[in-house]
């Protein structure tokens, strides 16, 4: 079952949630957040499967629980499907 999670995630577009404004609109919503790394080749990696958004301060994000810490990690949330992305 993992794997096919893993599957469906990879096939997704994602959405950088870079600022505040866009983590507290997510937490609002109660979106499923990704907490991925990229390195300096631009791979990323899926650090953690996320949830939603508990807690939001200026050096970490609370997700599901976990703190993670801001800088050297990235926050997506997946977009729907057949948007028309524009």
């Amino acid at each position: 079952m993992k794997l096919i999670e893993v599957m469906i995630v990879l096939n997704r577009t994602f959405k950088k949630l870079k600022t505040d404004m866009e983590l507290f609109g997510a937490a609002l919503v109660q979106a499923h957040v990704y907490v991925v790394s990229v390195d300096e080749e631009l791979r990323v990696t899926f650090e953690d499967y996320g949830g939603v958004v508990e807690e939001i301060k200026p050096e970490s994000i609370k997700i599901a629980g976990k703190i993670f810490m801001r800088d050297p990690l990235e926050f997506r949330v997946g977009l729907a499907a057949g948007g028309n992305g524009g």
